[in-house]
């Protein structure tokens, strides 16, 4: 299936890549998951980067000219599928969320002295960035509905929020702020902004981090709740024009859903794999091993149909995007998140149940993924919003006019 939508560049460097992972990134996980953030950062991680750095496949979604691989959309979907066999895969690349999607829409849409001063030292893996949008008191899933007001004051703006999930706040460098800045605007897509905020800005507070299934996680494996109490930024730290808040989340979560569902097809591979040799080697009686059972045996053919239907959709998703464009796969970006994640979730399944009791523990990386993964049916919306969606543009086929 990679065939059809293979190039002569990713066959050159998608071997190398899997055998990096396979062999130097697989075996640090024992390690460095069990530390802080903070700590493996500065020494496991670290040198891993520095040899991801000296291989030259750093940044590998970004522009040959500023240090990348220069891939399209369709290209980095396969090699995200590679770095996602390991749950550090992308931060030891470099393209990990959510710096990835704040380094593509500073690149896009950010000024010069913006990109000077946090683009720079974001591709260089220098520091790092998150994404405060989602807020307690509104739906995650409806973007047009903030309590963040961003209000002018002279040449700046004084912002006053709440927002959680908050993702890798704690020692990031800035925040990309989704706020209101046009309340009396009656086109609800046109209120907000995105605006940089840096976290050592006065006001700036860091709540906590969320403890997410049992674990509260730290660093860029963390999701904070956000309080901002009047904090002055000067205007020049808008992300575009004012108004483009929800158009700017549009372009960033449309190829970020490509990133994510192809990481989750990486997960289902190595889980798939993991499944299939426990099966082969674990013996339910003298002459007889899992793999012998015939439920076991359909619970396998059925992961394999899955993520190959789910793999052909996303590059066919991609694809679309890099000759058409995000609004042209709408419907089609809607299909691949909720079926994809629903995939992965089936998967894991599969793969716990098979394991027993040994699927519940964290001797395999089945338990991680099972905690940190269930999250995939609701992040960048939620199931139920995107089968709405894909609804939605059908039935306009029919002279249906369907309210979301």
């Amino acid at each position: 299936m990679l065939e059809l939508f293979s190039t002569a560049r990713l066959q050159a460097i998608l071997p190398k890549i899997k055998e990096f992972i396979e062999q130097e990134v697989i075996p640090m996980e024992k390690i460095v998951m069990k530390k802080r953030f903070f700590d493996a950062e500065k020494q496991e991680l670290h040198e891993l980067r520095q040899k991801v750095k000296s291989l030259g496949f750093w940044t590998p979604h970004l522009p040959e000219k500023d240090g990348g691989l220069g891939l399209s959309l369709l290209e980095f979907g396969q090699l995200s599928e590679i770095l996602g066999l390991s749950p550090l895969g992308h931060f030891v690349f470099n393209c990990q969320a959510p710096d990835i999607g704040n380094t593509e829409l500073l690149h896009q849409f950010a000024s010069k002295e913006l990109q000077e001063k946090y683009l720079k030292p974001l591709m260089n893996g220098e520091i790092r960035s998150c994404f405060s949008m989602t807020e307690p008191e509104f739906a995650g899933s409806n973007p047009t509905m903030l309590g963040t007001t961003a209000v002018k004051d002279g040449e700046n703006y004084v912002i006053n929020g709440h927002k959680w999930f908050t993702s890798s706040a704690e020692g990031a460098e800035f925040a990309v702020v989704m706020a209101v800045t046009d309340p009396t605007n009656e086109n609800p897509y046109k209120k907000a902004s995105m605006i940089i905020v840096p976290t050592q800005t006065q006001g700036f507070e860091l709540l906590r981090n969320i403890s997410i299934m049992g674990e509260e996680g730290s660093g860029h494996a963390s999701h904070a709740e956000v309080r901002y109490t009047n904090c002055i930024v000067p205007q020049t730290n808008l992300i575009g024009n004012e108004g483009d808040g929800f158009k700017l989340a549009q372009s960033r979560l449309g190829a970020g859903r490509i990133h994510h569902c192809m990481r989750w097809i990486g997960i289902c591979e190595r889980i798939l794999d993991q499944m299939c040799a426990y099966v082969s080697k674990r013996k339910i009686s003298e002459h007889s091993v899992l793999a012998d059972k015939q439920s076991v045996q359909h619970s396998i053919a059925e992961c394999r149909a899955s993520i190959n239907a789910a793999r052909y959709s996303i590059l066919h998703t991609a694809y679309g995007i890099d000759k058409l464009g995000t609004q042209a796969m709408r419907s089609d970006i809607s299909s691949i998140k909720f079926f994809a994640a629903n995939v992965l979730q089936q998967v894991l399944d599969k793969a716990l149940q098979v394991h027993g009791a040994l699927g519940m523990t964290d001797d395999t990386i089945l338990a991680y993924h099972f905690r940190h993964e269930r999250a995939a049916r609701i992040y960048d919306g939620a199931d139920e919003v995107h089968k709405s969606v894909v609804a939605r543009d059908i039935l306009a086929n029919y002279g249906v006019k369907v309210k979301i």
